[in-house]
């Protein structure tokens, strides 16, 4: 059997956490540069309000409706993420952590456990060491394991547990789990699904092996098979390296000077090398691109983006770095107002299979020596504690973040008083 944790309302959950006033008022969490909603309390949704709305449209309703309203405070939530998955690791020995609010805990080694009972004391263990509320879904396989979750919010919320023990709860969860709230199901299959005649989780599970196959690949026979009960989709205890990796942002207000985009640029770059060192792996190519702002019509436009091919292949931020903002020189146009800018590394290989060029004279093992100092003293102290000076510290480029929250639990400057 496979447990799926989730936190419920995470981002606002965490908000919550740290200022009980906000129990029982709408809270809603909102994209990066204050886009979008991307989070949305229980009272928020009662309210309507759509996941994805872009802010300004519903400002005035917002106000209106005394919604409390957040910019994405990631330094929070990540730090309460970790919290949470390390509580939970002590109630299996393996664990599949899915995405920032989600773990999959395999408990096949539990046969003798009350699973019922577990579930519910990994439930009251995270909410009273961490304060975030979760919801557990357990069943056979993965794909139930995240249905089960899922039927536990919606027909369960109160108790906050599901567990699919035996097949008439298997079923009475499939019946009522439309296609496209299968985990696994786009939204082209669910249309294809449902113009075929399969329109819940139970209809699905009635198709033929074959059609599955023709019209859905091998991805989609898989999702059959664990549906039916047979695990077919890879345990990963450890998440897969990545075969590139993109650091972009939207800047806070349009741009217009090359040395603020090189800041930028320069800042995106470190972080796609420190991403690289922490997977073990480097690049042999650093792709640059930047852009204006294309919903301004009434502006000129540009977009350019180019691949500049290393020699030797690397992780260390000085050269991640100055290739970077070699490929910005050759693709910057002064009189543009840019509203974006990014860095992708790719064309990865092992950090200890480095061929090197023929006329490569860097002392790599000195520098390799650099890197793993200033990654240990920025992890101990703060990130970028220690940096290359073309990353800077203005930050002029900063995302707009006009409601975020305190680091409460990152920040000693932020940390909870509590007054007489």
């Amino acid at each position: 059997m496979y447990a799926l944790v989730d936190c419920n309302n995470f981002y606002c959950s965490c908000e919550r956490l740290f200022n009980p006033s906000l129990n029982g008022r709408p809270v809603v969490v909102l994209s990066n540069n204050d886009g979008c909603v991307i989070a949305r309390s229980e009272e928020a949704k009662a309210l309507g309000i759509v996941m994805g709305t872009p802010a300004f449209m519903i400002e005035h309703d917002l106000k209106k409706l005394n919604v409390a309203v957040f910019s994405s405070n990631y330094t929070l939530y990540g730090d309460m993420s970790d919290r949470v998955m390390k509580t939970l690791s002590a109630f299996a020995s393996d664990m599949e952590i899915y995405s920032i609010d989600e773990t999959y805990l395999d408990l096949h080694q539990m046969e003798y456990y009350h699973l019922a009972e577990l579930a519910f004391r990994m439930k009251k263990t995270v909410t009273k060491n961490t304060g975030i509320p979760v919801t557990v879904g357990i069943a056979a396989t993965k794909t139930l394991a995240k249905m089960a979750n899922r039927y536990a919010k919606k027909k369960h919320l109160d108790v906050g547990v599901f567990l699919a023990a035996n097949d008439q709860l298997v079923s009475e969860m499939l019946e009522s789990t439309r296609v496209e709230d299968i985990c696994g199901i786009g939204h082209q299959y669910s249309l294809l699904l449902k113009k075929s005649g399969f329109l819940t989780a139970a209809d699905f599970v009635q198709a033929p092996e074959d059609w599955i196959r023709d019209k859905m690949s091998v991805v989609g026979l898989r999702l059959l098979h664990e549906l039916k009960g047979i695990p077919a989709i890879k345990w990963e205890a450890q998440a897969p390296s990545k075969k590139n990796i993109c650091t972009s942002r939207s800047f806070g207000k349009l741009l217009l000077t090359k040395d603020e985009i090189a800041e930028a640029v320069s800042n995106y770059a470190a972080t796609c090398a420190l991403k690289l060192r922490n997977q073990q792996s480097c690049c042999r190519t650093v792709h640059v691109f930047v852009s204006t702002n294309a919903h301004k019509t009434q502006e000129q436009q540009y977009m350019r983006s180019i691949d500049i091919d290393l020699a030797t292949a690397t992780n260390n931020t000085s050269e991640i770095i100055k290739f970077a903002l070699r490929g910005l020189d050759i693709i910057f146009q002064p009189g543009f107002r840019y509203m974006k800018a990014g860095v992708i590394v790719k064309d990865f290989m092992p950090q200890h299979k480095i061929q090197r060029s023929l006329f490569d004279n860097i002392d790599r093992a000195r520098n390799e020596k650099i890197m793993a100092a200033m990654d240990s003293v920025n992890q101990l102290i703060g990130k970028e504690t220690v940096r290359l000076a073309t990353q800077g510290f203005e930050k002029r480029y900063r995302l707009r973040a006009d409601h975020l929250s305190p680091a409460y639990t990152t920040n000693i400057d932020h940390i909870i008083k509590v007054k007489n």
